[in-house]
């Protein structure tokens, strides 16, 4: 399929012109979305593929078997972050694809057996569009929640411990740090979470 037949295919059936794709994330970036939140999804190295554009809905999944984890929008380059281990978006250069997300299922993914992808761009009829993003139903209802980060610092100054606080957090961040999170008025519910998954913490109940 040529990159213009795929496009065509891609926005074929749809009233507005908009286009419909599936993009696939490698595993490890897989795990880097999970563990911090981004309003977009930046991929590079697409410059020989099929090209969704500026508007067309994105079915973001991830293989082996392959599960929706997110949708989104495409959209424009925006401007990069400072580096991170952890948030590992790219520059924006020549064959970046900016996607706006719109609804994410990072932590409970829904399959996508059916699809047939033909590598990390595939195109998709609106129909088969519709019917994943159908699998994922309504959002759940936003509340609030209590997420703290509890470290000991030996420090000479409050001012000090504070500053040792920031340089742990950086050094180790979400990938070794437990964080603690409770419903608000509810602290009795609270859940430590290490790699973006509910982590025992108490060494007793391990025994």
């Amino acid at each position: 399929m040529t990159t213009e037949t795929a496009h065509r295919a891609g926005a074929a059936g749809n009233a507005d012109g908009v286009g419909a794709w599936a993009v696939l994330l490698p595993a490890e970036r897989y795990e880097a979305e999970r563990l911090v939140h981004h309003d977009t999804l930046e991929l590079t190295g697409l410059t020989d593929v099929a090209r969704p554009g500026l508007g067309d809905q994105v079915a973001v999944l991830v293989d082996a078997p392959p599960r929706l984890v997110a949708l989104g929008r495409v959209s424009t380059p925006g401007r990069r972050h400072r580096e991170d281990p952890d948030d590992p978006q790219s520059p924006t250069e020549p064959g970046t694809l900016v996607v706006a997300y719109t609804r994410r299922a990072f932590d409970e993914p829904v399959p996508a057996d059916l699809l047939a992808l033909d590598g990390p761009v595939t195109a998709l009829e609106p129909a088969a569009f519709r019917a994943l993003a159908d699998q994922l139903g309504p959002p759940p209802a936003r509340r609030t929640w209590l997420v703290s980060l509890d470290l000991p610092i030996e420090a000479g100054t409050p001012a000090e411990a504070v500053r040792l606080f920031w340089s742990y957090v950086q050094e180790l961040g979400p990938r070794e740090l437990p964080a603690f999170v409770s419903p608000a008025g509810d602290e009795l519910a609270m859940q430590a979470f290490v790699l973006g998954e509910q982590a025992n913490q108490d060494p007793e109940e391990d025994d």
